[in-house]
């Protein structure tokens, strides 16, 4: 698997997204770092992540100035052409800024920064994030974040819902998330924004194994196309 990690000025987590990629590709493919400025992705990508942190210091809106960096428009596009595009924590803010995919992550509901472990529903496993887990399935993921409150219109909502859209839902909802939502999926399924972080629970030395399977699923899924 051939997998590429962009990096912003306040990414905090692209180390832990490479680590938790290259546990699923084999040897000789590591995971490339691409920074921001960029204005071309590698040759032969299957996959790029859009790792958590603080692009640009959270300035004007959480991923606003990152989804109009260079290397987005290649972003853009790889997903447009429908290369697989993950987006964790912060990336997923910078996904819905870049519009490739709906709503928006607005201030928590209690208005503070809330880290700790959380409980998800898978809510489907008809993606090629999803696949190694069970329909329903609660999994225990951790969360770091102040604006991961997920708002859309009820027209959104609706077609999130009746296409099968929505990945993960918390089952104690932190946040204020409209629905309940800490996860969905683009129309054709490749791109995933997610609020919790698989990456920091894919090792039992890290308290669990959990967001393994999600990256599992991406190689399954790649292997299998």
């Amino acid at each position: 698997m051939r997998a590429a990690v962009i990096q912003f000025p306040g990414s905090n987590c692209d180390r832990d997204m490479a680590v938790a990629l290259d546990k699923v590709s084999d040897n000789n493919k590591q995971t490339q770092m691409i920074w921001h400025k960029e204005s071309g992705l590698p040759h032969g990508l299957d996959i790029i992540a859009i790792p958590g942190g603080f692009s640009f210091g959270d300035y004007l809106r959480c991923g606003a100035i990152a989804a109009r960096s260079p290397i987005m428009n290649a972003v853009v596009d790889f997903a447009k052409k429908g290369g697989y595009v993950l987006g964790v924590c912060n990336g997923f803010q910078v996904l819905t800024e870049s519009g490739l995919l709906p709503g928006a992550l607005m201030r928590n509901s209690d208005l503070k920064f809330i880290c700790k472990n959380i409980k998800l529903r898978v809510e489907t496993t008809s993606s090629y994030f999803t696949s190694a887990y069970t329909n329903g399935e609660i999994i225990n993921v951790p969360i770091a974040h102040h604006d991961g409150n997920y708002n859309a219109d009820q027209k959104t909502l609706d077609i999130l819902n009746n296409d099968d859209r929505i990945a993960f839902r918390y089952i104690n909802n932190p946040n204020g998330s409209m629905d309940d939502i800490a996860g969905i999926l683009s129309e054709n399924r490749r791109v995933l924004g997610m609020m919790p972080h698989p990456e920091r629970l894919n090792d039992p030395l890290l308290g669990g194994i959990d967001g393994n399977r999600l990256f599992e699923s991406i190689t399954t899924s790649l292997f299998s196309a």
